[in-house]
């Protein structure tokens, strides 16, 4: 049995930074990984995705040129074979790189196979060797549900990750499920050219953001052609070659919708189900989660989780940040936790949306007493100058304390334009600070200000 001053299990986006510091550290390291490099964010989540995305951007801005005064030459194309092979391109390298400074690591052992716990501080790789290490560090991400609707298991459907395997074009695609992955895959493939209906069974898209969010996120795709059907309380399936119906049962609308593909993007759950976890002693909650303290170590000394598989956050940057928290408390001698993250993340349709924070209904929920600055980006010299003036802003601030609460940019440069808000909040500064420095002319940011200078109750 070899001995390692640490195992790292999964090569996702917290695995491989953290194999360095420890490598970096003097620790020798196995790093084992049983399928691809990069995990879910270079494979099948950020990397290909927004690939897709701004494929598909292209494609729409080509047919709106004339919008700008541009003329093209007969009618946009989509060579999706090409599209593919782009995105194939983009995330070969990506994974390739990652798996070359892994493999070139001194003190670094980098391992291909399954990893199983046999004992607390012995892991299984493949069928016969076993390792130990005092230290062992769990990154091994998620995959999207397949939910049990009926009729389901008739059908041949898609998940975010197979989806990115096709090089022929939907004639219809059905997404069953309206929140972050569906939505951008939603406005992708019609920009692409498929007709696309989005089914969802909340009352309305991202149910989790405010609802002036979800209407204007509606808005934008309804007037892109998108087909919206909420309030979807009975969802089935039914072959009908060849085509594939979608039960909606809404109580506006064709009880059903027949499509050429079906999207599910219902939600993602964690890969702790093949790790031999209950013979290491670890901890999951209900959803299968490994339950982590605010310094993301489990109940067994020894074993912390990092990234999608703790529920912390299912997001790269949230992986990455669980990586620094581990790092610096364990080699520099610092007290980082958890807690004192402030929630971010955007939503990468066209326009975005960047959200930090809270949202308006948590900041009523949490009894705070609030003032609300918001303008539309119709009233943004830079999105009506770029010829996309859609979304809002909106900014929360603790009418006692001064505090930003949260913000919500949804327009142009919404993604970028949010993060000085964020780093407003992160540096504790009141509103203030933000509201009287001076941005540039003429970018999105610069309406921050404008907009703390204008807060109501």
């Amino acid at each position: 049995m070899k001995t390692f001053d640490a195992i790292v299990i999964g090569a996702g986006q917290a695995g491989p930074s953290l194999t360095g510091r420890l490598a970096a550290a003097g620790m020798t390291v196995a790093m084992i990984e049983r399928h691809l490099f990069g995990g879910t964010c270079v494979n099948t989540g950020c990397t290909p995705t927004k690939t897709l995305v701004a494929s598909a951007r292209v494609a729409h801005q080509a047919r709106r040129a004339a919008d700008y005064g541009v003329k093209l030459e007969g009618s946009v194309s989509i060579d999706m074979h090409a599209v593919r092979a782009r995105k194939d391109t983009v995330v070969q390298q990506s994974r390739t790189n990652l798996e070359k400074w892994l493999r070139s690591m001194e003190r670094c052992t980098v391992i291909q196979a399954h990893a199983r716990f046999e004992s607390p501080h012995e892991v299984r790789i493949g069928d016969d060797d076993v390792i130990k290490a005092e230290r062992i560090f769990i990154n091994v991400g998620g995959r999207a549900v397949v939910p049990d609707m009926p009729g389901v298991d008739q059908i041949s459907y898609l998940t975010n990750t197979s989806i990115l395997e096709l090089d022929v074009l939907p004639r219809h695609l059905l997404i069953v499920g309206g929140s972050y992955i569906g939505l951008e895959f939603a406005q992708m493939y019609r920009r692409f050219g498929s007709e696309v209906t989005v089914i969802e069974m909340k009352p309305r898209l991202i149910w989790r953001e405010d609802p002036d969010v979800s209407t204007a996120i509606q808005e934008i795709f309804e007037k892109e052609g998108i087909a919206i059907r909420t309030e979807a309380e009975c969802i089935s399936f039914t072959p009908r070659k060849p085509d594939i119906a979608a039960g909606v049962n809404c109580t506006t609308g064709e009880p059903e919708v027949l499509g050429s593909h079906v999207l599910l993007a219902v939600g993602r759950r964690p890969n702790t189900d093949a790790l031999g976890i209950e013979k290491a002693g670890i901890k999951l909650d209900q959803h299968g989660y490994i339950v982590v303290d605010d310094q993301l170590r489990t109940n067994v000394p020894g074993i912390w989780a990092l990234g999608d598989c703790n529920g912390k956050g299912a997001f790269t940057h949230t992986a990455y940040n669980d990586f620094e928290i581990v790092a610096q408390n364990l080699l520099d001698g610092r007290e980082r936790r958890v807690s004192d993250r402030i929630p971010c993340y955007g939503l990468f349709i066209d326009p975005p949306l960047g959200r930090v924070g809270m949202t308006e209904a948590e900041a009523r929920a949490a009894n705070h007493k609030i003032r609300i600055g918001s303008r539309p980006m119709t009233r943004v010299a830079r999105a009506i100058e770029k010829g996309e003036p859609q979304g809002f802003m909106k900014v929360m601030v603790d009418e006692q304390s001064h505090e930003i609460l949260g913000a919500a940019i949804l327009g142009i440069g919404g993604d970028e334009a949010v993060h000085c808000i964020l780093d407003t909040m992160s540096a504790k500064a009141p509103f203030e600070t933000l509201r009287d420095t001076v941005h540039i002319h003429p970018t999105v940011s610069e309406l921050v200000p404008t907009v703390l200078g204008e807060l109501k109750p």
